[in-house]
This record gives structure tokens, C-alpha cells and sequence, in this order.
């Protein structure tokens, strides 16, 4: 693309944000806050977003020099497409909150439903940006709430090209023409009535023939899994990201915090701590659980993921609850174990110590110096943690540490809460890498186990960043040590 054309471009751009919304040819004068557009923007919403910002924290700067990122590290002639969530519903007319594909929108910001996202790679390190959305239109938007539109598409989110989704099955083999290489994870399994997810699922009428024909048609195009390209570039954090991160951790933790602080007079039931914890994670600006919680007393905590939430707290049991705040899309992840009557027990305080010593030691390590990846530091877990276990007299030979710790120390963390989905944990730890540090200890009702540990189940779980010497905590706020649990009901 010429300079000229990009300075057009952002003139007309400068021009909205001024307050004069360009319309086709036409200019008129409208205050950009008494537009309606499919997701929160600084003008609409200037308690969310700061100016130049296209989502919480994040600048239409930092997600122009993604796209880049992205097409330098493509072959010539060639094209990434990716394509938005679909809609999901509940039943009937009736659905879900949006939830968007996070490849999608790291490389675009735009949070709406029914879109594709084409990088064209051209001329060095230059790139085209191709979006193609959903067109305005009143009598859906009176029912679903308003769509950003194609002018948006250019104005607000800088795609270079922007054009009608139900366009696709003419755009995309016009695309594909003279094309050497496509980066894409497409076509995928879903199925709803719009153009988009027909198309993209091979349903389209046989003058089409969805997708999928359109790659295997298209002469001498070569097509290519993308995940390899965005793990290697979401698993490094940039420095808005890592801020993001720490503030839905720092809400987080003070979340969880104030949850120990609560009598069983008032929080009775995992669903009330379930609820008190929803209510948190909706204020200071987040956007909401990141994640469905566990909310697990006594021996519901030994069921990794239980998600049922339903059960009276008894006094005299442990209550663990992995649980986080979403903010601007990113999440952080923490799980911490507390007594429902906030005093442990002699056995309780034996079995979390022990627990909480590795979990200390492997969040020390979480820097580039250690020289350690993820698995290597689950090996350091399963090491410490079996030598605790049998000083607390547990049978440790053959497989006990399988049985009771049976997933890994840590994951990736990120707009996903398993970001980088298939990143290997054999990857040296990197500065900007975000990951879990979790150890648990789950005890199941068997008698190979001391009798005083049977049912007891506890996971300890901070969200880190590594650093060059040295882990940032991502989840202070949340309290971890005995004394400091206890202490929040004297």
C-alpha cells in the first residue's frame, strides 16, 4: 500500500475522532458518543478506555504492530484468515454472553460476533489488513444490540479493506488469487444459521461449496495450520498486557481475600461464596468471572474441576476455590485453601504447610535465571511435595504422587486460562511469559493414607510473570500464609 493512501487513511480516521464520523463520501457531523457501535470505545465509554485505546489497556498501535509481527514472520505471498466466534445460545432466541476467539481478538480488538480477519502479507514487512463484518442493521440491532458496521471496521479498528461478511463466499476465492501459502486454522466444526458459519463449515449451497473447496480449488495454494505463529506470539506479554494481568490479579486477590475475611454466619454454602465472589469480580471495572469457579468444601475439593457449587460449608473443613476476575479480556488464575470456620486444624495447618513450601519454592524459581521450563519445575514439584508427603508419613512408593497430584505444577496464562493452547512446557522460561504455579494435594478416602488426611483436598495457585532475576506475582493480594488466614477473623 502507497504512503499516500495510508496517510488518507489516517487522516479520515483522525477525522472521527474528532467528532466527524465519515459516512461513504459524505461528512456529517455527529458526536461520536451518540454513536452506537458493538463494543465499548473511549468516546462511548470513557469510564472503560482511555483515548487511542481499542479494548482496556490495549492501543489500536499494539494491535497494528501484532498484524505486523504476524506477516513478517509469514512467508511471501502469502495470507492468515481468521474468523470471530459465533454466537452461542442457551435455547431458542435466548443466548449466551459473547465470548471472542482470542486469536481473533489479539490481532484485531474487535469484539463482535460473525467476522472474518484476513492478513495479506505484501510487499518486505508490509501487510493488508482485510475485516469483514456484520453491516448495520436496525430491526436486528433493536433485538441484539448495536453493531460497530463496515465503516467502524475502517474508522475505528484501521482494517485496511473492510466489506460485508455475507459477502465471504465472493471475497474470499477473489483472495486466494495468485496466493502461494494460507496460515489458517479454519475450517472449523460449528454450525448456526448465519453466512459465516455455513460457509466456514462447508454447508453452503453446492455453488459454493464452502470453505474448504474453495482452498482445495484454488490452484496452487498451500494451506497451513496458524497456531504454530499466534503461540509464538501470544506467549510472550507485552508490557499493557502484563498491566492488564495485574490488575484483574490484583482485584482478584482482594476478592479472595475479603472471602476468607467472611463468618459462616454470613457465607454458609459454596453457592453463597460462589455469589460473594461474582458480585466482586463484576466491580473496579472487570468484566466478570474469567472463569466458571470451583467452589469446593471438604471432600468436593478431591474433584479437580468441580464446578456444582451446591453444597453446605461444614464447620471444620477446608473450602478451596479456584476462582479470578477478567479484565479487558485478560485473565489471571488463583486457587487458595482456607478453613470455613478460619482456623485450621493441627492436621489441616500439617498438610497445607507442606503444600504451601512448594509452592513457594517453585514460584521463587519463575524467572529467565533459573534456567527451568515448566515441567522441569513440575519435577522440582513432585520432588518437594513427595518428600513433605512422607515426612507426614504417607506411603510414597510406586505411584502415590500421581494419585495424589495429578496434574501439572503450571500452564500459560493470557486471554485464555490455558493461553497458547499446545505451546510445549519444555520452552526455557522467557521474559513476558506468564504461567500458573498450582501444586495441590488430594487425598482420596482410601486406607493407604494416614486416616487424619483422607477427603482433605487443597491446591495453592498464584499467577506469575517471569522476569529476568526474579518472578512477578501477579496475585499478592491473595493471602497464603496461616498466620495471615487466621488472622483475618481475629
Amino acid at each position: 500500500m502507497s504512503s499516500g493512501v495510508r496517510l488518507w487513511q489516517c487522516a479520515r480516521r483522525a477525522r472521527w475522532r474528532a467528532g466527524a464520523f465519515a459516512w461513504g463520501r459524505r461528512y456529517q457531523s455527529v458526536s461520536a458518543a451518540e454513536l452506537k457501535f458493538g463494543q465499548p470505545l473511549h468516546e462511548t465509554h470513557p469510564h472503560l478506555l482511555q483515548p487511542g485505546e481499542i479494548t482496556p489497556g490495549i492501543s489500536a498501535q499494539e494491535y497494528y504492530n501484532r498484524r505486523a509481527k504476524l506477516a513478517k514472520s509469514l512467508p511471501p505471498n502469502s495470507i492468515a484468515i481468521l474468523a470471530a466466534s459465533e454466537l452461542k445460545y442457551r435455547s431458542g432466541a435466548v443466548f449466551y454472553k459473547f465470548h471472542q476467539d482470542p486469536d481473533f481478538l489479539y490481532l484485531t480488538g474487535f469484539n463482535e460476533p460473525d467476522a472474518l480477519a484476513v492478513i495479506e502479507k505484501i510487499d518486505g514487512s508490509d501487510h493488508r489488513f482485510h475485516l469483514y463484518v456484520r453491516p448495520k442493521d436496525p430491526k436486528a440491532e433493536l433485538w441484539e444490540g448495536a453493531r460497530s458496521g463496515l465503516q467502524a471496521a475502517e474508522d475505528v479498528f484501521n482494517a485496511d479493506v473492510a466489506g460485508d461478511v455475507n459477502n465471504l463466499p465472493r471475497l474470499l476465492p477473489e483472495l486466494l488469487i495468485g496466493k502461494n501459502d494460507v496460515y489458517t486454522d479454519l475450517p472449523n466444526s460449528v454450525i448456526n444459521k448465519n453466512v459465516l458459519t455455513r460457509y466456514l463449515s462447508g454447508a453452503e449451497p453446492a455453488r459454493t461449496g464452502g470453505i474448504a473447496n474453495v482452498f482445495r480449488d484454488a490452484s496452487g495454494v498451500r494451506v497451513h495450520g496458524l497456531r504454530s505463529f499466534m503461540n509464538e506470539l501470544r506467549v510472550i506479554k507485552s508490557e499493557a498486557e502484563i498491566k492488564n494481568m495485574r490488575r484483574a490479579g490484583q482485584h482478584s486477590g482482594r476478592a479472595i481475600t475479603d472471602a476468607m475475611r467472611q463468618p459462616m454466619s454470613r457465607i454458609s454454602s459454596e453457592k453463597d461464596l460462589d455469589s460473594f465472589l461474582d458480585y466482586w469480580f463484576k466491580q473496579g471495572g472487570c468484566d466478570g468471572p474469567a472463569y466458571v469457579p470451583v467452589v469446593a468444601g471438604g471432600a468436593n475439593a478431591n474433584t479437580i474441576h468441580y464446578v456444582s457449587n451446591d453444597l453446605p460449608l461444614r464447620d471444620g473443613d477446608l473450602v478451596l476455590v479456584d476462582a479470578g476476575a477478567e479484565y479487558g479480556g485478560y485473565i489471571t488464575d488463583i486457587s487458595r485453601t482456607w478453613p470455613v470456620n478460619g482456623k485450621f486444624s493441627p492436621a489441616q495447618k500439617d498438610l497445607y504447610q507442606v503444600l504451601l513450601n512448594v509452592q513457594r519454592t517453585c514460584v521463587a524459581l519463575c524467572h529467565v535465571d533459573s534456567g527451568l521450563n515448566l515441567d522441569k519445575l513440575h519435577k522440582v514439584a513432585t520432588e518437594q511435595l513427595s518428600d513433605g508427603l512422607k515426612s507426614l508419613g504417607f506411603d510414597m512408593s510406586k505411584d502415590a504422587i500421581q494419585t495424589l497430584f495429578p496434574h501439572h505444577v503450571g500452564h500459560y496464562i493470557g486471554l485464555d486460562v490455558h493461553d497458547s493452547p499446545g505451546f510445549s512446557r519444555n520452552r526455557s522460561f522467557e521474559k513476558g511469559m506468564c504461567v500458573t504455579v498450582e501444586p495441590g494435594v488430594y487425598v482420596p478416602d482410601d486406607e493407604r493414607w494416614p486416616k487424619w488426611a483422607r477427603n482433605m483436598g487443597m491446591r495453592i495457585e498464584d499467577s506469575v510473570c517471569i522476569d529476568d532475576s526474579s518472578p512477578y506475582v501477579l496475585t499478592t493480594e491473595a493471602v497464603k500464609e496461616v498466620v495471615d488466614i487466621e488472622a483475618l477473623r481475629d
